[in-house]
Protein backbone atom coordinates (compact mmCIF):
# COMPACT_ATOMS: atom_id res chain seq x y z
CA UNK A 1 0.00 0.00 0.00
CA UNK A 2 2.80 2.23 0.80
CA UNK A 3 6.27 2.03 -0.26
CA UNK A 4 8.54 3.18 2.68
CA UNK A 5 12.33 2.74 3.45
CA UNK A 6 12.82 -0.23 6.66
CA UNK A 7 8.96 -1.55 5.81
CA UNK A 8 8.61 -4.69 7.05
CA UNK A 9 6.20 -5.87 4.42
CA UNK A 10 8.18 -9.00 3.53
CA UNK A 11 9.39 -9.99 6.97
CA UNK A 12 5.84 -9.11 8.82
CA UNK A 13 5.27 -12.83 9.03
CA UNK A 14 8.51 -13.59 10.74
CA UNK A 15 7.64 -11.66 13.74
CA UNK A 16 5.11 -13.20 16.20
CA UNK A 17 1.40 -12.70 15.22
CA UNK A 18 -1.32 -10.36 17.17
CA UNK A 19 -2.78 -11.84 20.16
CA UNK A 20 -5.28 -8.75 20.32
CA UNK A 21 -7.39 -6.89 17.73
CA UNK A 22 -5.79 -3.63 17.97
CA UNK A 23 -2.42 -3.40 15.94
CA UNK A 24 -0.42 0.09 17.23
CA UNK A 25 2.63 1.10 14.56
CA UNK A 26 3.53 4.55 16.47
CA UNK A 27 6.31 4.79 14.04
CA UNK A 28 3.95 4.45 11.30
CA UNK A 29 6.41 4.06 7.90
CA UNK A 30 4.90 1.71 5.59
CA UNK A 31 2.84 0.00 8.01
CA UNK A 32 4.50 -3.67 6.70
CA UNK A 33 3.20 -5.67 9.94
CA UNK A 34 -0.09 -4.60 10.16
CA UNK A 35 -0.59 -4.28 6.26
CA UNK A 36 -0.66 -8.53 6.88
CA UNK A 37 -3.42 -8.18 9.27
CA UNK A 38 -5.85 -6.11 7.47
CA UNK A 39 -8.66 -7.06 9.64
CA UNK A 40 -7.43 -5.84 12.76
CA UNK A 41 -8.44 -1.85 13.87
CA UNK A 42 -5.11 -0.46 13.38
CA UNK A 43 -3.58 2.79 14.54
CA UNK A 44 -0.94 4.18 12.52
CA UNK A 45 1.08 7.31 13.98
CA UNK A 46 4.46 9.30 13.33
CA UNK A 47 5.57 12.85 13.20
CA UNK A 48 6.35 12.82 9.49
CA UNK A 49 3.07 14.74 7.86
CA UNK A 50 3.58 13.71 4.22
CA UNK A 51 3.98 10.03 5.87
CA UNK A 52 0.27 10.48 7.35
CA UNK A 53 -0.92 12.09 4.59
CA UNK A 54 -0.31 9.44 2.55
CA UNK A 55 -1.84 7.08 4.72
CA UNK A 56 -4.81 8.98 5.56
CA UNK A 57 -5.99 9.45 1.62
CA UNK A 58 -5.37 6.01 1.31
CA UNK A 59 -8.03 5.29 4.19
CA UNK A 60 -10.29 7.89 3.44
CA UNK A 61 -10.63 7.70 -0.29
CA UNK A 62 -12.82 5.45 -1.96
CA UNK A 63 -11.58 3.12 -4.96
CA UNK A 64 -13.51 5.54 -7.40
CA UNK A 65 -11.05 8.44 -5.99
CA UNK A 66 -7.99 6.27 -6.40
CA UNK A 67 -8.79 5.24 -10.51
CA UNK A 68 -9.26 8.79 -11.02
CA UNK A 69 -5.94 9.72 -10.00
CA UNK A 70 -3.19 10.98 -12.67
CA UNK A 71 -0.86 8.72 -14.44
CA UNK A 72 2.97 10.38 -14.74
CA UNK A 73 5.40 10.72 -18.09
CA UNK A 74 8.96 10.27 -17.48
CA UNK A 75 8.47 14.53 -17.43
CA UNK A 76 6.02 14.92 -15.10
CA UNK A 77 6.39 16.50 -11.51
CA UNK A 78 4.29 15.00 -8.98
CA UNK A 79 3.60 18.77 -7.51
CA UNK A 80 2.83 19.54 -11.16
CA UNK A 81 -0.50 17.10 -10.79
CA UNK A 82 -4.33 19.08 -9.97
CA UNK A 83 -4.74 16.55 -7.23
CA UNK A 84 -4.89 17.10 -3.23
CA UNK A 85 -1.60 17.86 -1.18
CA UNK A 86 -1.90 13.91 0.15
CA UNK A 87 -2.56 12.37 -3.02
CA UNK A 88 0.56 13.99 -4.12
CA UNK A 89 2.51 12.75 -1.19
CA UNK A 90 0.83 9.26 -1.57
CA UNK A 91 1.55 8.90 -5.32
CA UNK A 92 5.63 10.24 -4.33
CA UNK A 93 6.21 7.85 -2.17
CA UNK A 94 5.97 5.32 -5.04
CA UNK A 95 7.47 6.54 -8.01
CA UNK A 96 10.89 5.74 -5.94
CA UNK A 97 11.16 2.21 -4.29
CA UNK A 98 11.38 1.99 -0.43
CA UNK A 99 11.52 5.41 0.13
CA UNK A 100 12.00 7.97 3.34
CA UNK A 101 10.13 10.86 1.67
CA UNK A 102 7.81 11.56 -1.49
CA UNK A 103 9.41 11.81 -4.91
CA UNK A 104 9.20 14.42 -7.37
CA UNK A 105 9.73 12.28 -10.70
CA UNK A 106 9.42 8.56 -11.67
CA UNK A 107 12.84 6.97 -11.34
CA UNK A 108 14.88 5.05 -14.28
CA UNK A 109 13.87 1.94 -12.39
CA UNK A 110 10.28 3.16 -11.82
CA UNK A 111 9.82 3.51 -15.36
CA UNK A 112 11.75 0.66 -16.80
CA UNK A 113 11.12 -2.41 -14.19
CA UNK A 114 7.54 -1.86 -14.71
CA UNK A 115 7.03 -3.66 -10.89
CA UNK A 116 3.41 -3.13 -9.69
CA UNK A 117 4.87 -1.14 -6.63
CA UNK A 118 5.89 1.78 -9.06
CA UNK A 119 3.04 4.60 -9.87
CA UNK A 120 1.32 3.55 -13.20
CA UNK A 121 -1.68 1.64 -14.05
CA UNK A 122 -1.02 -1.40 -12.28
CA UNK A 123 -0.23 0.32 -8.93
CA UNK A 124 -3.19 2.55 -8.84
CA UNK A 125 -5.60 -0.56 -9.76
CA UNK A 126 -3.70 -2.46 -7.04
CA UNK A 127 -4.64 0.43 -4.29
CA UNK A 128 -7.98 0.66 -5.54
CA UNK A 129 -8.73 -2.26 -5.11
CA UNK A 130 -7.27 -2.91 -1.43
CA UNK A 131 -8.24 0.60 -0.20
CA UNK A 132 -11.47 -1.27 1.47
CA UNK A 133 -9.13 -3.33 4.07
CA UNK A 134 -8.23 -0.28 5.27
CA UNK A 135 -10.65 1.62 5.52
CA UNK A 136 -11.77 1.25 9.44
CA UNK A 137 -7.73 2.17 10.48
CA UNK A 138 -6.98 5.71 11.70
CA UNK A 139 -3.80 7.74 11.11
CA UNK A 140 -2.62 10.59 13.06
CA UNK A 141 0.23 12.99 13.28
CA UNK A 142 1.04 12.61 16.69
CA UNK A 143 4.31 11.57 18.99
CA UNK A 144 4.98 8.11 20.54
CA UNK A 145 4.36 9.34 23.52
CA UNK A 146 1.40 10.41 23.72
CA UNK A 147 -0.70 7.08 22.89
CA UNK A 148 -2.83 5.96 25.30
CA UNK A 149 -1.10 3.12 26.81
CA UNK A 150 -4.15 0.59 25.68
CA UNK A 151 -3.91 -3.34 25.92
CA UNK A 152 -2.99 -3.85 22.23
CA UNK A 153 -0.52 -5.53 19.85
CA UNK A 154 2.54 -2.33 20.08
CA UNK A 155 4.66 -2.99 16.89
CA UNK A 156 7.26 -0.71 17.56
CA UNK A 157 9.57 -0.29 14.31
CA UNK A 158 11.37 3.34 14.89
CA UNK A 159 14.82 4.45 13.21
CA UNK A 160 17.21 2.07 13.65
CA UNK A 161 19.35 3.83 16.45
CA UNK A 162 22.73 3.72 13.53
CA UNK A 163 20.62 4.42 10.64
CA UNK A 164 18.85 7.57 11.86
CA UNK A 165 20.12 9.52 8.98
CA UNK A 166 18.12 7.66 6.39
CA UNK A 167 15.09 9.35 7.53
CA UNK A 168 13.52 12.77 8.14
CA UNK A 169 14.76 15.17 9.86
CA UNK A 170 14.78 14.98 13.67
CA UNK A 171 14.41 11.05 13.37
CA UNK A 172 18.20 10.95 14.60
CA UNK A 173 16.95 13.04 17.73
CA UNK A 174 15.07 9.85 19.30
CA UNK A 175 16.00 9.50 23.34
CA UNK A 176 16.33 5.63 22.99
CA UNK A 177 16.77 5.06 26.50
CA UNK A 178 13.19 7.37 27.36
CA UNK A 179 11.41 5.05 24.64
CA UNK A 180 12.89 1.52 26.26
CA UNK A 181 11.30 2.80 29.26
CA UNK A 182 8.16 3.61 27.30
CA UNK A 183 8.38 0.35 25.33
CA UNK A 184 8.42 -2.25 28.54
CA UNK A 185 5.43 -0.26 29.65
CA UNK A 186 2.99 -0.91 27.17
CA UNK A 187 -0.26 -3.08 27.74
CA UNK A 188 -0.58 -5.96 25.83
CA UNK A 189 1.75 -7.75 23.32
CA UNK A 190 4.77 -5.55 22.57
CA UNK A 191 7.12 -6.42 19.50
CA UNK A 192 9.98 -4.21 19.52
CA UNK A 193 12.44 -3.90 16.44
CA UNK A 194 16.23 -3.16 16.09
CA UNK A 195 19.41 -3.51 13.83
CA UNK A 196 22.28 -6.01 15.02
CA UNK A 197 24.44 -4.33 17.48
CA UNK A 198 21.74 -1.86 19.15
CA UNK A 199 21.82 -2.26 22.90
CA UNK A 200 19.43 0.25 24.16
CA UNK A 201 17.03 -3.04 24.77
CA UNK A 202 17.65 -6.72 25.05
CA UNK A 203 17.56 -7.57 21.78
CA UNK A 204 17.80 -11.31 20.27
CA UNK A 205 18.13 -12.12 16.71
CA UNK A 206 15.13 -13.27 14.42
CA UNK A 207 16.18 -13.46 11.18
CA UNK A 208 18.68 -12.74 8.79
CA UNK A 209 17.61 -9.46 5.93
CA UNK A 210 19.66 -9.43 2.60
CA UNK A 211 19.66 -6.04 1.51
CA UNK A 212 20.27 -4.21 -1.77
CA UNK A 213 23.95 -4.34 -1.40
CA UNK A 214 23.50 -8.47 -0.74
CA UNK A 215 25.06 -7.61 2.64
CA UNK A 216 23.48 -9.88 5.42
CA UNK A 217 22.54 -8.41 8.97
CA UNK A 218 20.47 -9.41 11.54
CA UNK A 219 17.30 -7.98 12.05
CA UNK A 220 16.64 -8.05 16.14
CA UNK A 221 13.71 -8.35 18.22
CA UNK A 222 12.74 -7.45 21.68
CA UNK A 223 9.20 -9.19 22.55
CA UNK A 224 6.86 -8.97 25.38
CA UNK A 225 3.86 -11.23 25.29
CA UNK A 226 1.48 -9.76 28.02
CA UNK A 227 -1.62 -10.91 28.64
Amino acid sequence: MLSYYGSKWSSARKYPAPKHDTIIEPFAGGAGYAQNYPDRYVLLTDLYEPLIGAWQFLIDASPEEILSLPLMSADDLVDGLDISQKAKWLIGFHVNNAVSAPCQRLSKWARESGKISFWGERCRSRLAKNTIKTDHWSATVDDYRNIPNIEATWFIDPPYKDMGKHYPEGSDQIDYEELADWCRSRRGQVIVCENAGADWMDFRPLYDLKGASQRTRKEMIWYMEGN
